[in-house]
């Protein structure tokens, strides 16, 4: 693809990537067979390919409207593209640029601001945990879109308290503590019965993904400098090995502090570190099964049978497709994947369901229709969002695939 950036954007450093970016192209088309959008409109502007050329032409100096922001908005940013993609062009560092640049020249309608300022604040913040509380207590009150935002009341169950001299770090997360805390607690007394200490710096709070992807970049750098921060004593003075993630939506974000922040003249060494330590939970488990695999013999085969949804962050964002289903295999699970669209979004995305629910909703249908074909007793995943946004969708017990083996390892 031929590029002719305009001299405004060819001086700025997300120009430059930009057209580095666009050059990889060569409109092929292959990620419309595999864009989630694309598949319920029907539209090429919403596809990558679509969203691609529009990008282009602003860049080269075109007015942005309200419908190349409209357009650009309904991406997920699943990265399912990025796949597909012969090419290996980084869209989803390119969508990131396009709406920043678009968002720069076209105003919002007040209301669309309110909610987006909203969700990028209220969710990182102190007050999302009580607010949450006070949701979950009144959660039969609510009316029904609001109802399926707030997860039953969790019990966190017990922290491990036997110190290892194996340790690795792990984000908290901003929602997920408050949402369903028994994930944390969980990877916690797993990694513990594998041998392997938990540590949480108590500085460290949101990835910084959710101010980043709502086009607050600058917000969304700070809290990731902030993170790093908080996890630099632990990492540099307590022998911490890795830095560990149970949300995989947080892990994609944190392993690209290192690019995010390369142009950044207190933060870029640290966040390269940081990116190269940090791993998804699923990374850990070929140490895991050797310690785990004796201790769940005695489990009945009835009981290791799950539904698994890989995550869009999992498997296209870190690029894992399939790590999770082969080592909870090696561990005796009979792990069931969807027969049809195991690789499509189930429509949660970050924000997208508050967002753009109806596109959401349709994609959290089809998603679950396609594992309700399993029948399975639970479905799994690995990503809080997803986990909230399926459970929304159906009765059957939705959980990260940690829980499950926790209540294994440590029945009531």
């Amino acid at each position: 693809m031929q590029t002719n950036l305009s001299p405004e954007y060819r001086a700025r450093a997300d120009g430059r990537e930009a057209e580095a970016i666009l050059r990889k192209c060569v409109h092929c088309g292959f990620c419309t067979a595999t864009c989630p959008t694309y598949q319920l409109l029907g539209d090429e502007l919403d596809g990558p390919r679509g969203r691609i050329y529009l990008m282009k032409q602003v860049l080269e100096g075109a007015a942005p409207t309200r419908k190349t922001q409209l357009h650009l908005d309904r991406c997920l940013t699943c990265r399912n593209c990025e796949t597909t993609c012969p090419s290996g062009v980084d869209y989803g560092h390119l969508i990131d640029i396009g709406r920043k640049i678009v968002d720069e020249k076209v105003p919002r309608p007040a209301g669309e601001k309110a909610v987006r300022w909203l969700l990028k604040e209220g969710l990182p913040s102190p007050l999302f945990g009580p607010a949450m509380k006070m949701g979950q207590m009144v959660r039969g009150l609510l009316p029904a879109p609001l109802k399926s935002k707030v997860p039953a009341r969790q019990d966190a169950g017990r922290w491990p308290t036997r110190t290892h001299a194996r340790k690795v770090l792990m984000l908290a997360g901003c929602v997920q503590p408050a949402m369903m805390p028994n994930i944390n607690s969980a990877t916690a007394r797993v990694l513990d019965a594998a041998g392997i200490q938990t540590v949480i710096a108590p500085e460290a709070g949101c990835c910084g993904a959710v101010k980043f992807h709502l086009n607050d970049q600058e917000g969304g750098k700070a809290q990731m400098r902030a993170n790093i921060d908080a996890w630099w004593p632990l990492l540099e003075e307590q022998g911490v090995e890795a830095i560990v993630m149970n949300a995989s939506g947080c892990g994609v974000t944190v392993k690209e502090y290192g690019h995010i922040l390369a142009d950044d003249p207190t933060h870029a060494y640290k966040a390269a570190r940081v990116s190269l330590l940090t791993k998804d939970l699923s990374e850990c488990l070929p140490e895991l099964v050797p310690a785990l695999k004796p201790q769940l013999a005695s489990v009945p085969d009835t009981k290791k049978v799950i539904g698994f949804h890989p995550p869009c962050t999992l498997q296209h964002g870190q690029q894992l497709k399939g790590g999770v289903e082969t080592h909870l295999a090696e561990l005796g699970f009979n792990v069931q994947v969807a027969k049809s669209e195991a690789h499509m979004c189930c429509g949660s995305a970050g924000t997208y369901s508050v967002l753009n629910p109806a596109l959401s909703y349709q994609l959290r249908d089809r998603k679950l229709g396609h594992l309700g074909e399993l029948q399975p007793a639970v479905i799994t995943s690995a990503n809080i969002g997803c986990i909230t946004h399926l459970q929304s969708g159906t009765s059957t017990p939705v959980r990260h695939w940690v829980e499950v083996i926790d209540d294994l390892l440590h029945p009531a």
